[in-house]
């Protein structure tokens, strides 16, 4: 048994900032000139790594929980952060052992060893939240600990590539097992109270989706601990007021999402700097195999039919009108399942529908009438503008009338706030979901061509959708431990062209980092890690 001493975490937490009602951020009494404040949009699902897998929650976690692993800033390549090694794989492949640092705590002052870390496991995989990163874990059979200072993962795939990644991914951070719950999610308010942190960071005040206070933890020996004094963040609603609060300097920097409109104004304000850094995310739209047109659970479910409306859907889209009029070049359009620049991308989208990246409403015909579906079929999309942007209103206006050309499809757009949105979604054992046709983003959780695949279409992924397909379960299980890069590349383009065929998602664009901060800010990092870290942010 471990020894832990019990720190006054219990006791009263103050807040470190007061938020002005109108969107400003108001700096409290005794706080230094390094404090830096930050303004977003982006809603938070869960405080607890358990239950989320959205840039919004992630983008608070990766401030105040350790990982295994993490990417040093500037580079693509991972470092031990709270591992002590760069861990070994056994001679037949199956087990990946890694030492732990020493000396470790949280910041309650409770020891963090090898049994945080495999309880920080175990319990993601246990809970198993509809809206967690589980599917992450797909690939570990389970997780032993010789000793205080030894985690030894039994992985199904030998010699596992994507490991060493996962663990550095949303599915990774490492919680305090004297604080959260083994088999449901904690509560925000128990988290901060207990102190339970041991990231750059700690939580001293948090209120969902309105504001969060974070103090620099002195107990911190991971990476890159924190160059200011700490940060104070702002949640406004919608971005017209982030832009607002960047420009009159109420907030030092302004990250996700301003409109394609905001960013250009912006670039011409000499008040303020416009950062750009490496993207990897993604729009697309989502069909629900069960309440889709013809899906599983309709009273005239049509496999033949249900593909040839997510066929005709492909053959009418127009990225190019999206990318252009829309987004005004912030995003490119996107023909593939993998983004440009990683292993294994092939423009399959491009090839299989419409003419050439352009859209043809002669095939969209021609598919619907082969398949006897009658014209035109109603398609109630949903969208949501206040996680995914301003702009969505217009990209969703745009896809409904590209969509009803030629009067195949009579489209019902509707939209819903974020924290219902992610509920509705999903496919569950219980519930079929709400939306048949639905918009998702991806803000990848690492830089490999897995992490555009496994989440989306292994069995039990991210997406739940309900869409299966043994012979691509079983291709991304391949690829993940395959260490010959030419093989590897093979596997990876076989997977996007039998998901092509089958198009449970349509990529639609594929974006940039951006943030706009004060001139006096400096050191705000936007890398290959496709997260803005906090620490090494300055400001003079």
């Amino acid at each position: 048994m471990k020894h832990r001493t019990m720190m006054a975490a219990l006791a009263a937490v103050t807040a470190v900032a007061s938020f002005a009602g109108c969107g400003g951020v108001k700096q409290s009494a005794g706080t230094s000139g390094s404090m830096i404040t930050i303004g977003t949009t982006d809603k938070i699902t869960s405080l607890d790594p358990a239950g989320s897998y959205d840039n919004g929650s992630y983008a608070v976690q990766i401030q105040v929980f350790p990982f295994l692993y993490a990417q040093k800033y500037n580079t693509s390549e991972l470092s031990p952060e709270v591992a002590a090694d760069d861990g070994t794989w056994s001679k037949d492949g199956s087990e990946f052992t890694v030492k732990i640092k020493k000396g470790l705590t949280f910041a309650n002052g409770h020891t963090l060893d090898a049994k945080d870390v495999k309880f920080s496991y175990d319990r993601v995989k246990k809970i198993n939240d509809p809206n967690g990163p589980s599917s992450l874990l797909a690939n570990i059979e389970s997780i032993s600990t010789p000793d205080d200072h030894t985690v030894v993962f039994k992985d199904s795939v030998p010699n596992d590539v994507t490991l060493k990644m996962v663990l550095s991914s949303p599915a990774g951070p490492i919680v305090d097992d004297e604080v959260f719950s083994p088999t449901k999610l904690t509560d925000a308010d128990a988290i901060v109270k207990a102190n339970a942190f041991a990231g750059p960071y700690r939580l001293t005040a948090f209120k969902l989706n309105e504001s969060a206070a974070y103090a620099k933890n002195p107990k911190y020996k991971g990476l890159t601990p924190a160059k200011n004094d700490g940060v104070q963040v702002k949640y406004f609603a919608d971005s017209s007021n982030l832009k607002m609060a960047v420009q009159q300097g109420q907030v030092d920097v302004a990250y996700r999402s301003l409109t394609p409109t905001d960013i250009s104004d912006l670039s011409k304000d000499s008040k303020v700097k416009v950062v750009k850094g490496p993207g990897g995310e993604e729009r697309f739209l989502v069909f629900n195999y069960k309440l889709q047109p013809f899906g599983t659970s309709q009273s005239d479910a049509n496999a033949d039919k249900a593909k040839a409306v997510r066929v005709a859907v492909a053959n009418l889209i127009d990225r190019e009108e999206l990318a252009s009029k829309i987004y005004k070049g912030t995003y490119t359009p996107m023909y593939s399942y993998i983004p440009d620049g990683l292993l294994g991308h092939e423009d399959t989208l491009k090839s299989a529908y419409g003419e050439n990246g352009k859209p043809s409403l002669e095939k969209a015909k021609k598919t619907l009438a082969d398949a006897g579906v009658k014209t035109p079929v109603t398609l109630k999309i949903q969208y949501n503008a206040d996680h995914y942007g301003a702009s969505s209103s217009d990209e969703y206006a745009a896809i409904k009338s590209q969509l009803e050309t030629g009067g195949l499809f009579k489209v019902d757009l509707q939209q819903t706030e974020w924290t219902q949105y992610s509920k509705e979604r999903v496919v569950t054992d219980s519930s079929d979901g709400s939306y048949p046709l639905y918009q998702l983003g991806w803000f990848p959780d690492y830089s490999d061509p897995d992490n555009y695949l496994s989440p989306f279409f292994r069995d039990g992924n991210f997406i739940l959708n309900a869409y299966s397909n043994k012979e691509v379960d079983s291709l991304i299980s391949k690829q993940a431990g395959e260490l010959d890069q030419s093989k590897r590349e093979e596997e990876l383009k076989e997977i996007q062209r039998i998901v092509t065929g089958d198009v449970p998602t349509i990529p639609l664009l594929q974006g940039a980092q951006v943030a706009v901060t004060g001139k006096n800010v400096k050191n705000v990092i936007l890398d290959a890690s496709f997260r803005f870290r906090y620490a090494s942010v300055t400001k003079s």
